[in-house]
């Protein structure tokens, strides 16, 4: 999932600025799952913005939606009967919800509440880590599962390197991701196949050049 956590109150506040209502709106998405941007957290967001425009001496009106996603243009298209009077939007979704609600209503501010942090994976209640850097060109299939991209300090795609020893990484204090995968290839009875070497990645499937996309052409609905 996509984890985020919330801007510094000083940024939201700034980009807000001269506003007389907002439309606060939560999405029921990733950014629910780590609890930084679902209804609740919403709730929460539009009420200290109210108090603290009070304090600054700028009281400001809020409205409150929460979307089941603001990535999808079918859930997105709901905010247009609650912009009546709306100065601006502040969006409690990661980047790609705050872009595709801003394409969709060109006319009107819509600002960010969180910062998008990576794709990742719940740790344990209130924890997450970064588990996919979205290169494009997933060798999953070849570690065992583990990515060495994102887990391994240098992303290397030969390794361990000289400087794991006992299983630990010297870059960070923590595990080294390809002890893992030798240990967990060794588990499944895969060994052999960390003796091929294997070639430089293709960075050309990640983010450069601009946008990437994917069309199911068997999923699309007819015009």
């Amino acid at each position: 999932m996509i984890v985020a956590a919330a801007k510094p109150w000083e940024e939201i506040m700034a980009s807000l600025h001269g506003m007389h209502k907002v439309l606060v709106v939560g999405c029921g998405g990733c950014v629910a799952v780590c609890l930084a941007g679902g209804e609740k957290e919403a709730g929460i967001m539009a009420s200290t913005l109210r108090m603290q425009r009070k304090l600054q001496g700028e009281p400001v009106e809020t409205e409150e939606i929460t979307l089941t996603r603001q990535c999808d243009p079918e859930y997105v298209r709901e905010l247009g009967k609650k912009l009546e009077g709306v100065d601006g939007i502040l969006s409690l979704a990661c980047g790609v919800g705050v872009q595709v609600i801003a394409e969709h209503y060109p006319n009107i501010w819509v600002a960010p509440a969180l910062n998008t942090k990576f794709a990742g994976a719940t740790l344990e209640h209130g924890s997450w880590e970064e588990r996919c850097g979205l290169c494009g060109d997933c060798v999953l299939g070849q570690t065992g599962g583990i990515c060495p991209i994102i887990r391994c300090a240098k992303s290397l795609l030969n390794g361990p390197c000289g400087g794991s020893q006992d299983g630990k990484c010297e870059v960070k204090p923590n595990e080294c991701a390809w002890n893992l995968i030798y240990e967990r290839m060794g588990r499944l009875g895969r060994l052999n196949q960390l003796l091929e070497v294997a070639e430089a990645k293709d960075w050309s499937q990640g983010r450069d050049g601009g946008p990437r996309r994917v069309v199911r052409e068997d999923v699309k609905l007819d015009d």
